[in-house]
Formats: C-alpha cells, structure tokens, sequence
C-alpha cells in the first residue's frame, strides 16, 4: 500500500475519458507525460460511443485502492463521470471547469 505522506516531485495519475472526451483525454495525457507524470489511460482507447459509468469506476477503484494519487475523468458534461466515481467507496469527485 501507498502512503499519501511520502513527498514525490511528480504525482501518479489515472485518466479516463468516455467518448466524447477522447480526443481531450489524448491531449491531457500527452501534456502531463512530458511533464513527467506518470499516467495510466484508463480509456477510452476509441472514438467510437461508450459508456462513461465503465472508466469513471475504473478510476475512482484505482484512487481508492490508493494505486495512483490522482484521477481525472473526462465527458462531455462532467456530470455523468463525477456521479459515476462518486459511487466508489471513499472517492469524492468533483466536476471542474
């Protein structure tokens, strides 16, 4: 298990986008890798439609298992992702602009 204590320069980082934020989700993880991130895509890999509920859990287990340190998720709205997440056990999401 991680300890959150434990001072890093850069932060682990889980992405996960459905659809409709694919190509802002390529965008993000490309800006943060050469920023010395760690990132792992969580998906969507496609453009094709998909269900949002599938990465926002993905990304809020991988928070509270407490394998990354931080998670982003990306929609078309925000809200869908965020009310998604928030049903993980000790993940509290939040929609940003």
């Amino acid at each position: 298990m991680r300890t959150r204590f434990y001072v890093r320069q850069k932060l682990d980082v889980a992405v996960g986008a459905d659809h409709r934020g694919f190509a802002m989700k390529k965008t993000i993880v490309a800006h943060l890798e050469k920023a010395g991130y760690r990132v792992l895509d969580c998906g969507a890999h496609m453009s094709e439609a998909s269900d949002h509920p599938v990465f926002a859990i993905r990304v809020g287990e991988m928070v509270a298992q407490e394998e990354v340190d931080r998670g982003i998720l990306i929609c078309a709205s925000g809200l869908g992702m965020s009310i998604s997440a928030n049903k993980v056990h000790g993940v509290r999401a939040a929609m940003c602009i």
